[in-house]
């Protein structure tokens, strides 16, 4: 039996060496000592006794017995050479004894390089072990800009708090999003029980995954199981059995495609053109005859009431919009006071459970929950209002703000007398940014000198910078008030008298979003509008569609309405857009150029402030505690807090 084990082995190792060789690659183990030769290294830490999983023991540490091993870890020398003899006697004392030292490896950006312990690892790996006992030196090296390098640094960080190395991801931040992922607080450091549990649940998901076909996707099983868990929570699977998460993995399995595409997000700049319904005669039909059981029952989630929140107050306004357009044809209800992570999945399951078959969930903390419901009721339409969300397995929607800001900018800069104008941003999230540069790309065009000053009303410590300046006499502030709070502090306003004067006001037509989305599903193309392949799709719509507009007041100069007018119908017909030209940063970086337009993707995700602007993006620990939750999901790259 053990002279047969060795054989196979040989004839794997043989395998290996001359596919290697045909394919132009080295073909025995790599040698750490000639990789560190080139390499630069800050310094060696000893990291004690590990159970490290086998597939990452890829070398030796010296060249002594490199050409005995194909790169596979499978020997090439003869049965009959003394080599092959002590590698059998080691299988035969495995199998009789089990593993009874240690072996001993260098660790180098995560890989492992063996000192002492070549055959043991050979042996192991011919028998499929998953892992094996090691005695570990760190070899740490120096920082640089690379990516990987800085992905091995955020692993560090990362082992320091669990202590494992079976979980590794293929892109920054992904190393902390996990430990929020599995709910780790901040500062405190995983027990041997958190490890056994976490072992646990990692090794069902990579049998399940790479049975599925996960090894062929160029993604990790960490990038995997991250994006399982953002799906369906950390306890829930820890509960799943192997084929529960085999079958859970069949109806999310778009998501870890995604993961492998450079555009893995398909944004609808436009609405589809309104025209015959390829279901005309079955539409027509059911305007004569309505039928009940054909009605599009759709359910709103809000974070807020529509008295304490403008937000939710513009989103219900859309509801009851769409009851007014489509009578007969759909029914809606709302919920409001939904707090995420708490109540927003049973509220789903609610709904459906009472056959309503379309969900908008209008804030971006309620994603986990929306894709929760929607990979586990496929045949329900989920939608959230967020953006740059690249999950297919739902859609999301939002609206082109920046265009109304940038025309919003143009009346600010040609009506302030002291060129110092005021703009109150909220979150610091996705589309924040531009809304905030395409005002002061607004104000610029008119006015060269003009400076606008940021103030952001979800800081901790809230100063009123802006409202406080004597010099500031026009300000941007919130879209739109609520109900209960009745203020003129609202849009576009000049400060100076006792009330605000109300220059301007941007505004949300969510109605008119939601109408054309309903659209697209009473007249049966909802699954020929989907992005093709396993890319998300993400509805972004401007002024153009309806969605966005800027409503000016009669007391402004009617040269400056003239000028907004013909930019606005510029916007509309695409002749004019906001975000070309020449673009500078705060610090100087060229960020456009005369030639260029900036692409939609990245106004989505823009995290800079242009050389007009005074002030900053805020980090999340400066944000109070529901604007935090909600940065989380969607907050800019500069909102998250660096690495301790």
């Amino acid at each position: 039996m053990s002279y047969e084990q060795y054989t196979n082995a040989l004839k794997s190792g043989q395998k290996e060496y001359r596919a290697r060789l045909t394919r132009g690659y080295y073909p025995y183990l790599p040698v750490l000592d000639e990789i560190l030769s080139y390499t630069k290294v800050e310094y060696e830490v000893n990291i004690g006794l590990c159970e490290i999983p086998l597939e990452l023991v890829v070398g030796t540490k010296t060249k002594g017995r490199t050409n005995s091993f194909a790169s596979n870890f499978m020997p090439l020398l003869d049965t009959g050479t003394e080599f092959a003899a002590k590698w059998i006697s080691l299988y035969t004392n495995l199998l009789e004894e089990g593993l009874r030292d240690p072996v001993k490896a260098y660790e180098f950006m995560g890989r492992f390089y063996v000192l002492e312990g070549n055959k043991r690892v050979s042996v192991l790996k011919s028998l499929d072990a998953y892992s094996v006992p090691c005695s570990v030196i760190r070899v740490v090296p120096k920082r640089s800009d690379t990516k990987e390098n800085a992905i091995y640094f955020e692993f560090m960080d990362f082992y320091e708090v669990t202590g494992i190395y079976s979980i590794y991801f293929s892109e920054k931040g992904r190393f902390a999003k996990f430990l929020e992922q599995v709910g780790t607080p901040k500062g405190e450091k995983w027990t041997s029980e958190d490890r056994q549990e976490f072992e646990a649940v990692y090794t069902r998901f990579r049998k399940a995954f790479e049975s599925r076909g996960g090894g062929k996707l160029p993604i990790t099983v960490g990038d995997a199981l991250l994006t399982f868990l953002t799906v369906f929570g950390y306890e829930e699977t820890k509960q799943k059995s192997a084929q529960e998460i085999k079958r859970d993995l069949s109806t999310i399995w778009d998501e870890f495609v995604v993961l492998t595409e450079e555009q893995s997000i398909e944004l609808r700049m436009d609405p589809p053109k309104e025209g015959a319904s390829p279901n005309l005669y079955k539409n027509l039909l059911n305007l004569i005859l309505p039928d009940s059981s054909n009605k599009v029952k759709i359910a709103f989630l809000y974070e807020k009431t529509h008295r304490t929140s403008g937000w939710t107050y513009s989103h219900e306004l859309g509801r009851l919009y769409l009851e007014n357009v489509f009578p007969g044809q759909i029914e809606t209800t709302s919920f409001e006071n939904i707090v995420a992570g708490e109540n927003d999945q049973e509220c789903m399951e609610q709904v459906i459970g009472e056959g309503y078959n379309m969900i908008f969930t209008t804030s971006p903390v309620m994603m986990p929950a929306s894709l929760k419901i929607a990979a586990n009721y496929p045949e329900v339409k989920i939608l959230n209002c967020s953006l740059n969300t690249s999950h297919p397995t739902l859609r999301t929607y939002y609206a082109r703000m920046y265009e109304a800001k940038f025309l919003a900018g143009i009346i600010a800069g040609s009506m302030t007398v002291t060129n110092k104008i005021g703009y109150i941003a909220d979150y610091p999230i996705y589309g924040m940014a531009a809304n905030i540069n395409a005002f002061a790309l607004g104000a610029r065009m008119v006015n060269p000198h003009a400076k606008v000053y940021l103030d952001w009303s979800t800081l901790k410590d809230h100063p009123a910078k802006v409202t406080d300046d004597p010099e500031i006499n026009y300000i941007m502030g919130q879209d739109m008030t609520s109900p209960d709070r009745a203020s003129r502090h609202f849009g576009l306003y000049r400060v100076g008298g006792e009330i605000p004067d109300n220059m301007a006001m941007t505004t949300w037509h969510w109605g008119k979003l939601y109408e054309k989305i309903i659209r697209i599903v009473l007249n049966g193309t909802w699954k020929e509008d989907a992005a093709a392949g396993s890319r998300a799709t993400s509805y972004w719509w401007g002024i153009s569609a309806g969605v966005v507009d800027l409503i000016c007041s009669q007391d402004l100069p009617q040269e400056t309405r003239r000028l907004v007018d013909l930019l606005r119908n510029n916007i509309c017909s695409d002749s004019f857009m906001p975000f070309s030209g020449n673009l500078c940063a705060q610090d100087g970086t060229v960020m456009n150029t005369s030639d260029q337009v900036i692409a939609p993707k990245d106004i989505i995700t823009m995290d800079w402030l242009l050389d007009n602007v005074v002030g900053s993006i805020p980090k999340i620990s400066d944000l109070t505690e529901n604007a935090q939750a909600v940065a989380k999901m969607q907050g800019l790259d500069k909102t998250q807090e660096p690495a301790d």
